[in-house]
């Protein structure tokens, strides 16, 4: 059974930094790229960071590209987001997914097969 369990969230103020974790399940298949989304309130769900099998490739929305930051360990057990000078319309939801490494398709919610549960992350103003 493939698990994702986000870890991290929280309430915090403006410029402030969080940083959040995926822990992936042995069952994953692999070789797998993972995926940061999130989902605020009455919006569609939207792409924020990618990171590849080998780790060489990430990519990032334009919104918080220079403030964020995805990385794998190299047991490939544990996803980070590391998230810096946060802002309010950071606010959301933030999911942890899972696709097959096909090397495209990064940020393409329909291509992500495992989901987690969510993690809150509030950005106070």
């Amino acid at each position: 059974q493939v698990q994702l369990v986000e870890s991290g969230g929280g309430l915090v103020q403006a410029g402030d930094s969080l940083r959040l974790s995926c822990a992936v399940s042995r069952g994953t298949f692999s070789p797998n790229a993972m995926g940061w989304f999130r989902q605020a309130p009455g919006a569609e769900r939207e792409f924020v960071a990618a990171i590849s099998w080998s780790g060489r490739t990430t990519v990032y929305v334009d919104s918080v590209k220079g403030r964020f930051t995805i990385s794998r360990n190299n047991a490939k057990t544990t996803v980070l987001l590391q998230m810096n000078s946060l802002k309010p319309e950071d606010t959301a939801v933030y999911y942890c997914a899972a696709k097959p490494e096909t090397g495209a398709d990064y940020g393409s919610v329909r291509k992500y097969d495992y989901w987690g549960q969510g993690t809150q992350v509030t950005v106070s103003s």
